[in-house]
């Protein structure tokens, strides 16, 4: 058990049979009345965000969240196979449990697998990967206005916006966490 006095941005919690994550919190003392504490909580099973208002000094349970290191294999339809790099066991998540992992996903790679009590709750990407482009348009020549970008796909599927110098076959820097190019690799 964990006091809400305690909240930090990160602190994972179970709340109400839920687990989540703190992604803010403030410490509130009305000059009339209880003090209480106002967080921002993300399910870590859906993925929503929630607001909850808490007494101060109230008890809430800690969840304490297991990171293991696996590799993605390969997927066949909605079932995206993995290995734990440790026991070697093998198993699958669904497609809808990694919506947004799967732009980044590519065979082979090693990822961090989240779990609490053996449930598995989703993937953790690297801040950063590296990805082939697969299709652009060809940058205009006079074209140059600053800032000037252009449509690219890179060979996960994922379309996101890169420079006019970018060309296909160019191998990217990509920031998983917002989808977006970083430099050349």
């Amino acid at each position: 058990m964990i006091s809400v006095n305690d909240f930090k941005t990160g602190l994972t919690v179970e709340v109400e049979g839920d687990i989540f994550t703190v992604i803010d919190f403030q410490h509130v003392k009305p000059g009339k009345g209880a003090a209480f504490v106002r967080s921002k909580l993300k399910n870590l099973r859906n993925g929503n965000t929630v607001e909850r208002t808490f007494r101060a000094g109230e008890t809430i349970g800690r969840a304490i969240i297991e990171n293991r290191a696996v590799q993605y294999l390969y997927n066949s339809g909605n079932e995206y196979s993995f290995m734990d790099n440790e026991t070697y066991d093998q198993f699958e998540l669904e497609k809808k449990q990694l919506e947004w992992e799967i732009n980044f996903l590519k065979e082979n790679m090693t990822v961090n697998i989240t779990s609490y009590q053996g449930e598995i709750l989703g993937i953790q990407l690297p801040n950063s990967v590296d990805l082939k482009v697969v299709e652009t348009e060809p940058g205009i020549k006079g074209n140059t206005a600053q800032g000037a970008t252009k449509n690219a796909t890179v060979e996960t599927g994922l379309t996101l916006q890169v420079p006019l110098f970018i060309n296909e076959g160019d191998v990217l820097l990509i920031d998983t966490r917002e989808g977006k190019y970083v430099s050349r690799a």
